[in-house]
């Protein structure tokens, strides 16, 4: 059974498809009242985040559009030190899309909201013509602990990066399901919630920490030097690269700076945190190859050291970084 113009109209047909798929999948005390807004109680400081996905295949290795809505967001949350806490979820369904397929990705979207330990809490469906596409909507709401201030103005001289991983996966991941490549690259769609939580419970004064999405490694480090007014140092050795993933993306002249991720992010610390924060970090399942990859002078801008040598200046990324993942 295939979505139709019907599943929009908010009629019998719109609540058949609420209480066969969304209602199943995202209930809880909250969302049950089928009110038309959801009311919280939410005490401190907060952090508030949206984004919209967009990925073709819908369904990838390691995961799919649904996981990635909720990993997305709630990775933004994390990364200014929130502990999150709500989700709402908007979709656009193209007519055509089969329902089969809609109710495989909300289910993986309630089962990575339940890990994250987020409520999905309050919800939207549109139905609009097309050839079976879907888009998804998150935002989130997040509580910040007293004392804890994380922003990328907070960097200094003498601060050391930190990644938490691999870079490249995600992107390369998309672009072989749409080339057709048969390879094992697989997506880190991943919420990072293990790592930030055993870098602040480990005591690590973390001082700004950003998730590595579109735009790459480059573009991110950028939008730092320019908060922080400092010069980031990269040495291009200590970048981790999943040996599958450099091989794919050498072929096609990619580079691992600007490729995408969705499980992967850096922390900035000071110098005598870095060892312990590298430490925490590996001993978790999505930070496990975590790496310390530059530190933070003075000036301005982003340099990387390269194999041979030579300095090569990290700008950010110039136009479109295809495949778009998000």
């Amino acid at each position: 059974m295939n979505i139709t113009m019907a599943h929009g109209s908010g009629g019998k047909t719109s609540a058949e498809l609420m209480s066969q798929v969304f209602s199943k999948h995202f209930h809880n005390d909250i969302l049950d009242r089928m009110e038309d807004g959801a009311v919280l109680e939410i005490h401190g400081k907060i952090a508030f985040s949206t984004d919209s996905f967009v990925v073709t295949p819908p369904v990838f290795k390691g995961g799919d559009v649904g996981k990635l809505s909720v990993c997305g967001t709630v990775n933004d949350l994390l990364m200014m030190g929130a502990e999150p806490k709500y989700l709402t979820c908007g979709f656009i369904l193209e007519e055509g899309l089969e329902i089969n397929m809609l109710d495989m990705i909300v289910e993986s979207m309630a089962k990575t909201a339940r890990e994250a330990g987020v409520e999905i809490v309050a919800g939207d469906t549109k139905v609009i013509e097309g050839n079976g596409g879907l888009y998804i909507n998150t935002s989130g709401i997040g509580v910040i602990p007293e004392g804890r201030n994380i922003s990328a103005s907070a960097c200094s001289p003498g601060d050391v990066v930190i990644l938490s991983g691999n870079l490249g996966d995600h992107h390369a991941c998309i672009l072989s399901a749409r080339m057709r490549i048969e390879n094992n690259i697989q997506s880190d769609c991943a919420c990072l919630g293990q790592i930030t939580k055993a870098l602040f419970s480990g005591g690590v004064m973390v001082k700004a920490m950003r998730d590595v999405t579109r735009g790459g490694l480059g573009t991110i480090l950028n939008e730092i030097a320019d908060s922080s007014a400092c010069r980031i140092n990269l040495i291009e050795g200590d970048l981790p690269v999943d040996p599958e993933v450099k091989g794919f993306s050498d072929i096609l002249g990619l580079d691992p700076l600007y490729m995408g991720n969705e499980g992967k992010m850096i922390a900035v610390v000071s110098a005598k945190d870095a060892e312990r924060a590298l430490a925490l970090m590996r001993d978790t399942d999505v930070g496990k190859d975590a790496a310390i990859i530059g530190s933070i002078t003075e000036g301005n801008g982003v340099v990387m050291k390269t194999r041979i040598g030579g300095e090569r200046i990290v700008d950010v990324l110039y136009g479109e970084g295809l495949p778009r993942i998000c």
